[in-house]
């Protein structure tokens, strides 16, 4: 197996407006996500957040440290959030293991843990997303199905946006130290999620795209809201969204996507929105 990782630094939002197109890709988009037998990883300055994933495809995977974190183990001041997106798979926890099916969700509370990913098929490997932040102390482990989830359903198909928001990591369902994560799922012919569009200073969010259709895409929307960019997205691939950017996107087909928060609260309502004609 191999461990990848890469810093990402902070952008200020009056720099950011200067980017261009390779810029805004290079700060913040995550192309790679996933790799056969490695463990890739983004360490964001954006509230010290890690995205990865790892995807075993005949052997176990090890969550090993990286050099930046400066600790013997990934988890001992982090707690960490994954969904399988893949095949079904298994996650070992200091020797306790947790079956995950596509879509199902695991928390894992901080701490000397030791952590392998493994594939039940190696055929139809497993593809662990997921996100981890600093922690303050250690809330359980405890693996989340949607059965467990608060869900909200949104949206309408004339404003093509009918979506289900899976609450799935969230204070009201466990504890968590400042993590937050879910999962939205958009019907058939809904196109637009999380419009209109808003952003949350208290906190800093990062979205992975999945289950988009071969030779279709996402336009992902950052940036302030008069002063918005873009960023076009494939599928299996994630993006950093700053507590200054809102994060909105369209694309040519329905699509599912995770998002995962971490900063100053835990109150998933605490949103600035804008009005949709104000966006520039």
């Amino acid at each position: 197996m191999k461990t990848n990782y890469e810093l990402r630094y902070s952008a200020n939002p009056v720099d950011a407006k200067s980017y261009d197109t390779q810029r805004l890709r290079q700060d913040f988009l995550i192309p790679t996500v996933f790799t056969a037998n490695e463990v890739n990883m983004v360490y964001s300055m954006y509230d010290r957040m890690v995205v990865g994933g790892a995807m075993p495809q005949g052997e176990a995977l090890t969550l090993e440290t990286i050099d930046p974190l400066k600790q013997p183990f990934f988890l001992r001041s982090r707690e960490m959030g994954m969904f399988n997106v893949g095949g079904a798979g298994c996650v070992t926890v200091d020797g306790v293991a947790y079956t995950l099916d596509f879509k199902e969700a695991l928390y894992i509370g901080s701490g000397d843990r030791v952590v392998t990913f493994e594939s039940v098929d190696a055929a139809n490997p497993a593809k662990f997303y997921f996100n981890s932040l600093t922690a303050h102390c250690n809330y359980p482990d405890k693996k989340i199905t949607k059965a467990d989830a608060i869900i909200a359903e949104m949206g309408a198909m004339e404003g093509a946006n009918h979506r289900m928001i899976n609450k799935m990591i969230v204070n009201q369902v466990l504890p968590t130290c400042q993590l937050q994560m879910g999962m939205t799922e958009l019907a058939p012919g809904s196109v637009w999620n999380t419009m209109p569009a808003h952003v949350h200073s208290r906190r800093m969010e990062a979205y992975f795209y999945f289950e988009v259709p071969q030779e279709q895409a996402v336009c992902h929307f950052m940036g302030e809201p008069d002063e918005t960019r873009h960023i076009w997205m494939q599928n299996d691939q994630a993006i950093l969204s700053p507590e200054w950017s809102i994060h909105s996107a369209a694309a040519t087909s329905n699509y599912t996507f995770i998002w995962g928060m971490g900063g100053e609260n835990l109150d998933y309502g605490d949103q600035d929105f804008s009005k949709i004609t104000d966006l520039k």
